[in-house]
């Protein structure tokens, strides 16, 4: 248990939050969501000890352990693998290292003999002699293989030393975990794996992230950094959202009899219980969602930026011919004989390890880069709008304000105009006379979705879209792309995105295609 009392933290005049009691209690799963800036991974800090608040305490019961999560990849590179992971629990490495000291030494005395006495029980209570098996068990969960483990973390990839690092935080059965952005850089084995790992966790959790599909499987409730203060909720974060739009519809809606507004709320809660997965965090989240009253919820101040696509004309029924496409860089064959014919309605996922080949066959299809070999013919009704994973190109060294960024790609040059659809992707009043070149990566992908939108194209093509975005655009950008009526191709790490866009999966491989007309769940079943 971790019990929060009366934390408040400022940054000058600039209020995170303040008076914060909260109470975190074994079993439960706590989803931490806010605006960007907001602070999420400020108070993961402190629950850490890592920053002090400016009032308030953070306490845990006796003889609980707390792990966390670390962000600096290059901090272990002199440690082997295995020894990385066990270095999670401090204090058992620490007697593993004084075992070994005592016993190298050349005399070994009876006060050696006692101390490694000691020493010995406390390794046995820790379950030390687990310590290097549980650890492969870690990793291997994780994806990275035995081969790896007596490697120096130096001489492993990016990648692998984030699923290092992630199964240094679970090991040794920790009391409270705490997660930031636990699934960056996962593939979707290691995220299944590690969804399973903290359903099964017996401790508390808590976690940032920008995985819906994630918060929606593990979490028990959402921690809301919001009007300054942090406010728990029941459910996942689908819950939340539901019930924060549903109390903005109640608040709006001021005339409607309390007796009608309780029915909403009793059909909504039935909904979202009868939903529950077969998790034990399901199961007992449902109980609680039914003691939900209606004053229970409040609508967020969260902002939403409006995305909708809307093409200017309908395709035909000739759309796009790929025909044996193949491509090799720096001496890697990314594409080998790549074959498929989009039809109408399709939207297509394209799944795989190799993001490059991803990226290679959007940039061949768009006529960016040429194939080695092969061809592919689009249909003559067929208009395009591309995102590309890689914007720079568009903002870097670019002078001009955001009004005039955007003017570039509307018919309609008026000022108003572009300021109203810039109102709406939430860039208001001063924000819209921006300089473009100083965009953050979530700013300039919002810019990217508005030139997509006033392209008003039948096709659209999206490489990784929700990359920098906040929870609240990645909602925004989905909805908007599965109320779409048109052909979408795009790539996305995004499980629930895929999910509820998605009527057809493409996973490239080595050898080829694998095309499954299916949805990413039926797909992710199937393999």
């Amino acid at each position: 248990m971790i019990n929060v009392t009366n934390v408040s933290l400022r940054y000058g005049e600039r209020k995170l939050f303040e008076d914060v009691n909260l109470k975190f209690t074994p079993g439960n799963c706590y989803g931490v969501i806010g605006a960007n800036g907001a602070g999420k991974s400020t108070f993961l800090k402190i629950l850490s000890g890592e920053i002090e608040p400016n009032t308030g305490e953070i306490s845990m019961a006796p003889g609980i352990r707390m792990s966390v999560l670390k962000q600096d990849h290059y901090a272990y590179d002199e440690h082997r693998v295995l020894e990385t992971v066990i270095m999670g629990n401090e204090r058992l490495y620490e007697i593993t290292k004084e075992k070994e000291a005592l016993y190298s030494k050349a005399e070994f005395t009876d006060e050696d003999g006692i101390k490694a006495s000691e020493l010995e029980c406390e390794f046995a209570e820790l379950n030390g002699w687990e310590a290097e098996s549980e650890a492969s068990s870690l990793l291997q969960g994780l994806g990275v293989g035995t081969e790896l483990h007596d490697k120096l973390m130096r001489d492993i990839t990016g990648g692998e030393k984030v699923k290092v690092l992630l199964a240094q935080a679970l090991f040794g059965n920790p009391g409270i975990l705490i997660l930031d952005e636990p699934t960056n850089h996962l593939d979707i084995k290691s995220i299944n794996w590690l969804e399973e790992f903290l359903i099964e966790f017996q401790g508390t959790v808590i976690v940032v992230s920008h995985d819906r599909h994630f918060l929606n499987k593990v979490c028990t409730h959402m921690a809301d950094v919001d009007f300054g203060k942090i406010k728990l909720y029941v459910g996942n974060y689908d819950f939340w959202y539901e019930s924060s739009q549903l109390a903005l519809q109640m608040m709006k809606d001021q005339n409607k009899k309390k007796e009608e507004k309780v029915k909403d709320l009793q059909e909504f809660i039935a909904r979202f219980s009868a939903n529950a997965s077969k998790s034990k965090q399901a199961t007992s989240r449902k109980k609680l969602l039914e003691k939900i009253t209606l004053d229970d919820i409040q609508p967020s101040t969260r902002r939403y930026p409006f995305v909708g696509f809307k093409p200017e004309r309908e395709v035909g029924n000739d759309i796009l011919t790929v025909d044996n496409l193949s491509k090799t860089i720096d001496g890697e064959k990314v594409l080998d004989n790549v074959s498929f014919t989009v039809a109408k309605g399709d939207k297509i996922a394209f799944v795989g390890d190799n993001e490059i080949a991803k990226t290679t066959l959007f940039k061949i299809l768009l006529g960016e880069m040429e194939p080695d070999s092969g061809e592919y013919k689009w249909g003559i009704t067929i208009t395009k709008a591309y995102f590309p994973k890689d914007n720079s190109e568009f903002f870097n060294d670019v002078e001009i304000n955001l009004v005039d960024w955007m003017r570039q790609f509307s018919e309609e040059k008026s000022e108003s105009y572009l300021r109203g659809f810039l109102g709406r992707m939430l860039f208001s009043g001063e924000e819209a006379l921006k300089e473009a070149r100083v965009l953050s990566g979530g700013e300039r992908v919002r810019c990217m979705l508005s030139r997509m939108m006033l392209s008003n194209a039948n096709v659209l093509i999206l490489d990784q879209p929700t990359n920098h975005l906040d929870l609240e655009s990645i909602t925004a950008v989905n909805n908007g792309l599965r109320d779409y009526k048109s052909n979408i191709l795009f790539t996305s790490h995004d499980h629930q995105f895929i999910e509820t866009i998605a009527n057809r999966i493409i996973e490239i491989t080595p050898t080829g295609i694998i095309d499954k007309r299916m949805s990413y769940d039926e797909y992710l079943e199937s393999m």
